[in-house]
């Protein structure tokens, strides 16, 4: 048995609200399985189970904002529901003296989710009686559902209260579930300011020629069809985490215990938000993909990001973060790093530049490649031998 817990979606983050269950007790569960939306700074985000079994108990109601590391339900076996279901009731054991009988208490109003009998759906505070609809129109007009009074059985909230309910757009909030630009500045300027307060960075860059890889890629797409055609930005991140992997005293967390690697490299991405705003979310295993694999992950993990569809494991999962501001017209771009990682990789405008070829000089595409590291955990000397490495993987494209 083990208890599924509010995550921690990022360093700056404190607490989440659980906008809505997507299991009920009872149901069996895989590993990798999304079973709740919480809704942080980011937006809303799919959180997945880490351990297979069946959802035994709920213990947090939709609409509830509570701390990281709080237990939002119990998964199990599903052993311990068939013995609280099999349970004898126990007997009263005989009074000594007759007693009045004490006076009826009223039966608690079961809650609007089915839950198998002996199970208990949720504790703490009792939820608001409202229909689903009602639920989701309310997050996105910004009403507060204890403010409404409900026409449906029992007094339950229906869509007709909250479209009947006042409302003003040019007062409105962001809902639950909604993009909030000025809480995604504050959480971006909570992280960054904890970032230069506690880490000790330090800042390389290097000038990578992209002739070779200029003309593989051009090679490589000419017979494919559009769908299946790479990015630069595919050899990018590519080349990163094999570098991640010779030099893994880049590629971990920095805790209060000190550094650990990752065996894993999961590849953070930094993706601009239409709204406003970047998330990062990560490549998963980033050195195993192939290149094709890896160009479908970014454009799905842009897709997803855009469209408020990320997961937990994707958002605070990455081990190291690339961020890649040439399709802004810069040239070079020293980035932050994003506590808890200790590196934090810059890629900035791919154009002609003036080189020297052997004895002569040449105009050939380059790319300015920077490094943001952690001193607590490496010095310059490895930090150059990382960017030399990411420029000789770039060099032999092909075997990326």
């Amino acid at each position: 048995m083990s208890e599924f817990l509010m995550p921690s979606l990022g360093a700056d983050m404190e607490a989440g609200t659980l906008i809505e269950w997507q299991v009920q007790p009872g149901d069996r569960v895989d590993k990798g399985q999304v079973i709740a939306v919480v809704e942080t700074s980011k937006g809303a985000i799919d959180v997945e189970v880490f351990e297979g079994g069946v959802v035994e108990e709920l213990y947090v109601d939709p609409d509830t904002k509570v701390p990281v590391g709080t237990p939002l339900a119990r998964i199990g076996s599903g052993e311990q529901m068939v013995m609280e279901r099999s349970e004898p009731e126990s007997e009263p054991e005989p009074e000594p003296e007759p007693k009045p009988e004490p006076k009826p208490v009223p039966e608690p109003r079961p809650s609007t989710g089915k839950a198998p009998p002996g199970i208990r759906r949720t504790v703490g505070t009792p939820r608001m009686r409202a229909s689903p609809a009602a639920r989701r129109r309310a997050r996105e007009r910004g009403i507060d559902l204890a403010a409404l009074t409900g026409s449906g059985p029992d007094g339950a909230i229906i869509l007709k209260d909250v479209e009947d309910a006042p409302f003003r757009e040019a007062e409105r909030k962001p809902a639950a579930g909604e993009f909030d630009p000025d809480a995604m500045r504050e959480a971006i300027a909570a992280a960054m300011t904890r970032s230069k307060r506690e880490i000790p960075h330090y800042y390389l860059a290097n000038t990578v020629d992209l002739h070779v890889a200029e003309a593989w890629l051009e090679d490589y797409n000419r017979d494919q069809p559009p769908e299946s055609r790479l990015l630069m930005a595919a050899l990018f991140m590519k080349a990163a985490a094999r570098a991640l992997e010779r030099y893994p005293a880049l590629n971990g967390h920095y805790t209060g215990t000190g550094f650990t690697p990752s065996e894993q490299i999961n590849l953070g991405m930094a993706i601009h938000l239409r709204a406003g705003g970047l998330v990062a979310p990560a490549v998963l295993d980033a050195a195993t993909l192939s290149l094709p694999e890896l160009m479908l992950r970014l454009q799905d993990l842009v897709k997803r990001a855009r469209s408020r569809g990320l997961r937990a494991s994707e958002i605070g999962g990455a081990t190291a973060t690339v961020t890649a501001l040439g399709g802004r017209g810069v040239d070079t771009v020293f980035g932050v790093i994003h506590p808890p990682q200790v590196a934090m990789i810059g890629v900035g405008r791919v154009r002609p530049r003036p080189l020297v070829v052997g004895d002569a000089l040449a105009i050939r595409p380059a790319v300015d490649v920077s490094l943001a590291a952690d001193h607590r955990v490496c010095d310059g000397h490895m930090g150059a031998l990382f960017l030399n490495e990411i420029d000789s993987q770039l060099q032999q494209p092909e075997a990326l």
